[in-house]
């Protein structure tokens, strides 16, 4: 990693890189791949969500593999740009790509539940970190077949493991991701207390966008 900028020079480097990771974070690929494929907006459909999982509503399965793809490079790419311009420009483009999805501008602040661009985030600033996210998310899946629960125990426990693997600043940027995925699947919280979140495989009734 280059060496730091002088503080005189570096808030202008860290200003463009939360602004740029937000840009690229507010790009909703879910939207336009689903515009672009004929299905029309994704929004109108199932949960309403723009991310990879109401894609696959679709019945695309490709389709939806993509836009998990391009979640995740998002994030990811936003952070690996700014790290060399040093870890505070990383860490806040990685925030800014979060912010950027759940909260897109250009959708009226109504983005995704943001865990792809969470993993893809982790994994370009610590891969271990985003590696045992992954499989904290592919375990719990497999055993209890929840999946926005498998994504809440996966990056729930991020800062822990980011601060063990990369130090207090990642464990930050981790805790950070955390609440906000926590705040987007409020609805999935609450039906999961209930009991009546639908697992893994189990056909979903179309609820309102969270």
């Amino acid at each position: 990693m280059p060496d730091p900028i002088s503080w005189e020079l570096s808030w202008p480097y860290l200003l463009s890189a939360a602004l740029g990771g937000y840009l690229l974070g507010s790009i909703p690929f879910g939207l336009v791949l689903s515009r672009l494929a004929g299905y029309g907006d994704i929004r109108k459909i199932g949960s309403g969500n723009i991310g990879a999982t109401n894609v696959l509503r679709t019945g695309n399965k490709l389709l939806a593999a993509l836009t998990l793809i391009l979640d995740s490079g998002k994030g990811a790419f936003a952070v690996l740009i700014a790290q060399q311009f040093g870890s505070d420009a990383a860490v806040l483009a990685g925030a800014g790509s979060m912010l950027g999805h759940t909260f897109p501008i250009w959708l009226g602040f109504k983005g995704g539940k943001g865990v792809a661009t969470a993993l893809g985030v982790l994994l370009a600033i610590s891969w271990p970190v985003g590696l045992i996210a992954c499989a904290t998310w592919l375990l719990v899946a497999a055993v209890l077949r929840y999946s926005s629960l498998s994504a809440l125990v996966a990056l729930g426990i991020s800062p822990a493991i980011g601060w063990y693997f990369a130090g207090p600043q990642v464990a930050q940027l981790c805790a950070f991701i955390a609440v906000l995925v926590f705040i987007r699947h409020h609805a999935n919280i609450r039906r999961l207390l209930r009991g009546e979140e639908p697992k893994i495989g189990s056909k979903k009734k179309a609820e309102p966008a969270t």
